[in-house]
C-alpha cells in the first residue's frame, strides 16, 4: 500500500474529525502527532490496517466513553499502546515510566519553552 493509499485508508478510520475536504481535523498538536505515529509505524510494517481499525475499533466501543467524543484521540494512544505491548516492541511499565516522565517534564518547563524529557527532574 502507498502512502497516500495508507493516508486515505486511516482518513477512514470510524469517527475520525473530518474538514468539510475530507482531510482530517486535529483540535491539538498531540491528536496529529498520534495520527503520525500511526501512519509511520503502518508503513514500517508494525501493523496492518486491519490490525489498527479492529484495536481502534475496540477502544472506541469501550464503556466510558465521553458523549461529546473528545476523547477520541485518547483512544488512539490506547490502540497504539495496546499493538506497541502486543508486538513486543515495549512493555506497559515502559509505556507509563515514559508517560509520568512526560507529565513530570511539562510541569518543569517554564512557560513557551519546549517540552522536552530533558526536563524532567527524575531523568
Amino acid at each position: 500500500m502507498s502512502l497516500p493509499e495508507a493516508r486515505a485508508s486511516l482518513a477512514s478510520s470510524p469517527e475520525l474529525p473530518l474538514s468539510p475536504e475530507g482531510a482530517p481535523v486535529f483540535a491539538e498538536p498531540w491528536h496529529a502527532e498520534a495520527f503520525a505515529i500511526a501512519v509511520h509505524l503502518n508503513a514500517r510494517g508494525l501493523f496492518t490496517w486491519p490490525e489498527w481499525a479492529e484495536m481502534l475499533s475496540a477502544k472506541l466501543h469501550q464503556p466510558g466513553r465521553l458523549p461529546d467524543g473528545s476523547d477520541y484521540f485518547d483512544c488512539w494512544v490506547e490502540a497504539l499502546s495496546t499493538l506497541l505491548e502486543r508486538k513486543g516492541v515495549t512493555d506497559v511499565a515502559t509505556i507509563l515510566s515514559l508517560q509520568q516522565s512526560w507529565q513530570r517534564a511539562a510541569e518543569a518547563t517554564p512557560h513557551g519553552k519546549p517540552i522536552e524529557l530533558a526536563n524532567d527532574p527524575h531523568r
